[in-house]
């Protein structure tokens, strides 16, 4: 069983067909995607008719919540650009395509094999707007995983890449696909990374194993969608992009 994890696209297309290409080079079993689909970049519509064609298994995130309920986004930012850009994909989508997030799962668990389990969150197993980072502390770990047990965990929400392993689980983020971050930014202006992000983590034979990929990028069609829009975070993304 081998099984692709992707998350935070952000409503970046042109990174998620990227990834989609190295996966079906790589050849998986089931992708699965960690949530925050479709706000922030430029093509929300274009990334939720991306996943509907999938069928893939999809996890809430924060910010596909905040798309449902734009009350709640005042619980986590208060950052004007940030609000202005989330409200300004909701205005780009259809009531059917909101009405796709609403299918999203809160968490899910996966039997790798015989003895070994994945279990799916977009934050923390408790929350999608929590972190789990190299530099989170065992207690503070144990808290944020209690009463939660399997072989590997997995989440983003961070948007960087993880590998770790507490008390003989795995934890793995698979990174960002839309937005990969050069390192936590903590509410701060993140600086992004050229590529886009994903995971993979496989069961075979008794042995588990997980591997973090980065999928180098053009940034020539990165540039043209934004360029295309008028969303509010056009000029920040088209410096990143330069």
């Amino acid at each position: 069983m081998r099984i692709a994890l992707i998350s935070d696209i952000h409503a970046n297309e042109v990174a998620l067909r990227a990834v989609l290409e190295d996966i079906q080079q790589v050849g998986v079993d089931q992708i699965v995607c960690l949530g925050d689909v479709a706000t922030l970049g430029p093509r929300p519509g274009a990334v939720i008719q991306a996943l509907r064609d999938l069928g893939c298994p999809c996890i809430l995130g924060n910010h596909d919540a905040f798309l449902l309920d734009p009350g709640l986004i005042h619980t986590y930012t208060e950052v004007p650009i940030i609000m202005e850009a989330v409200d300004w994909c909701r205005s780009q989508l259809s009531a059917e395509e909101l009405e796709f997030l609403r299918a999203f799962q809160p968490s899910l668990e996966i039997a790798l094999d015989a003895h070994s389990t994945l279990l799916l969150f977009h934050g923390s197993p408790r929350s999608h707007m929590e972190n789990l980072l190299s530099t989170t502390a065992p207690a503070e770990l144990d808290r944020l995983l209690a009463g939660h047990s399997a072989t590997v965990m997995a989440g983003g929400h961070t948007h960087l890449q993880l590998l770790r392993q507490h008390r003989g689980i795995l934890l793995v983020n698979p990174g960002s696909v839309g937005l990969p971050f050069k390192e936590f930014v903590d509410g701060q202006t993140p600086t992004l990374l050229g590529h886009a992000e994903y995971a993979t983590v496989e069961a075979s034979k008794n042995t588990v194993s997980v591997n973090l990929r980065r999928v180098q990028l053009n940034k020539n069609p990165l540039r043209e969608a934004v360029a295309a829009c008028d969303n509010p975070l056009r000029s920040w993304l088209l410096q990143q992009y330069a």
